[in-house]
């Protein structure tokens, strides 16, 4: 870096604007000027060992590093519409964090932000605890591998994505999402993916009420099921099941097989079922 920035307090607006090829380490943004905005529209820039507690610091960035950092609750909408950016171990503790960026990748980080990453593309998320409510709203072209997150809406709207070796404790997951692989995973929650299109879950563990109704082209390969009463209504699936399922409701077409199933059910369907459900010898 041609340029090194240590061991200050800032709390001004813009305090760092626009800066270039800078170094920016063990500093404090806050203060009783409380001013907004303090990385606005940076250049090739690392900030590491450094502590945020101001709104807006990192907006129309293009090319960042964040290195140990950590931006409190008072953090608010961190990082928008910035680009190429590589953040490592770092507490995102604000509100709507991550939104309209691109290409960014984190790494053995944490989050606790409602809102977190709306309408981000390229996301690369490894190895990180997170928890928000609304979880990746409309993002596209996501990978994420070894991820710990609890939320309630996560992933709506998302397209083009892979996960590996991960938890997920969220209701509501992948409503409305596209092309998405999930591959060793856990998947705990209420509703998980009504409306997906081109799901596809490979080894995994589904927890939870009313999961995988309407969706079209879903797969489901090598998957265990608890607690999975009125599964895949009126959805297109091909499921192979390992073990039990609860109950499964009006099958749009495709076939189900698992070892047991407490009950199918074929009552008052709304459109054509021809969905094929097939018990194990």
């Amino acid at each position: 870096m041609e340029h090194k920035i240590s061991k200050q307090t800032f709390d001004e607006e813009r305090a760092l604007y626009n800066i270039k090829h800078t170094e920016v380490t063990n500093c404090t943004f806050a203060g009783p000027a409380d001013g907004e905005s303090a990385l606005k529209e940076t250049r090739d820039i690392l900030v590491k060992d450094c502590g945020f507690s101001l709104r807006y610091p990192l907006w129309h960035a293009r090319g960042f590093t964040l290195e140990n950092v950590t931006m409190d609750d008072k953090t608010r909408a961190a990082i928008w519409y910035s680009y190429d950016g590589v953040i490592r171990h770092t507490a995102m503790d604000g509100i709507k964090c991550l939104r309209e960026c691109e290409n960014i990748c984190i790494e053995d980080s944490t989050a606790h932000s409602p809102e977190f990453g709306w309408r981000t593309r390229k996301l690369d998320i490894r190895r990180s605890e997170m928890e928000s409510e609304y979880f990746l709203f409309e993002c596209r072209d996501v990978s994420i591998d070894r991820l710990n997150m609890k939320g309630k809406y996560s992933f709506q709207y998302v397209e083009n994505m892979k996960i590996t070796d991960s938890y997920l404790d969220t209701k509501d997951a992948f409503w409305h999402g596209k092309n998405i692989t999930v591959k060793d995973s856990v998947l705990k929650g209420e509703y998980l993916a009504w409306f997906s299109e081109n799901l596809t879950l490979i080894n995994c563990r589904i927890i939870g009420t009313q999961p995988l109704c309407y969706c079209s082209n879903l797969k489901l390969i090598n998957c265990t099921m608890e607690g999975t009463d009125l599964a895949f209504e009126y959805s297109d699936v091909e499921a192979e099941i390992q073990g039990n399922i609860l109950s499964v409701k009006n099958p749009k077409s495709g076939m189900i097989t698992a070892d047991s199933i407490g009950e199918v059910i074929w009552d008052d369907p709304v459109m054509e079922v021809n969905g094929k459900v097939v018990i194990r010898e």
